[in-house]
């Protein structure tokens, strides 16, 4: 099976959907915005844990097509990205007991 980026990918250049890498990273902030909102209203505010929320979902989606166009754009594999990324916290959590960077 084709990953995410790749299946985004071949959407975009089906449907001419491709843009600059300024223009895509702006789509994603944008998502990440509405999926935010989404989890504030699932949420009340911050009063309960997230209820259902079909809107949640719909948005986790955009926000995914757009990073995965983002890092096309920019020519980053993001299964290797990840990988990656996953070594670098696994390191730090056997250095400090956590994953963060400080």
């Amino acid at each position: 099976m084709k990953n995410w980026q790749q299946l985004s990918r071949d959407f975009a250049q089906k449907h001419n959907l491709t843009h600059s890498p300024g223009v895509t990273a702006l789509d994603l902030l944008s998502e990440f915005g509405e999926v935010a909102k989404e989890l504030l209203k699932a949420t009340d505010y911050g009063r309960h844990d997230p209820i259902d929320n079909p809107a949640i979902t719909d948005e986790l989606g955009d926000m995914l097509y757009s990073l995965c166009q983002l890092a096309t754009a920019v020519n980053v594999d993001l299964d290797q990205a990840l990988t990656t990324a996953l070594a670098k916290y696994e390191a730090r959590w056997q250095e400090k007991g956590h994953p963060g960077s400080h």
